[in-house]
C-alpha cells in the first residue's frame, strides 16, 4: 500500500488536524533542512487531500440545489 492509498484512508478532520501539526512544527523550528523539507511535502499531500474532500463535498451541494 502506498503513502497516497494510506491518505486516502483519512477523513478530512484528520488530514487537517495532521496539517496544523505540521504547521506547528514548521513554525516552531529548531529542525534540520531535510526535517523541515519532509513536514513541506506532507503539508503539501495533506493540503491537497484537504481540498480534495471540500471539493468532493461542494458537488454534492451542488447536485442536491440542482436537484431542487
Amino acid at each position: 500500500m502506498t503513502d497516497r492509498d494510506t491518505d486516502k484512508d483519512l477523513s478530512y478532520e484528520q488530514a487537517r488536524e495532521e496539517l496544523v501539526e505540521v504547521v506547528r512544527k514548521l513554525e516552531a523550528g529548531g529542525i534540520t533542512l531535510e526535517e523541515s523539507l519532509a513536514l513541506w511535502e506532507r503539508g503539501e499531500k495533506l493540503a491537497t487531500l484537504c481540498q480534495e474532500w471540500l471539493d468532493g463535498a461542494r458537488k454534492k451541494i451542488d447536485a442536491a440545489i440542482a436537484d431542487d
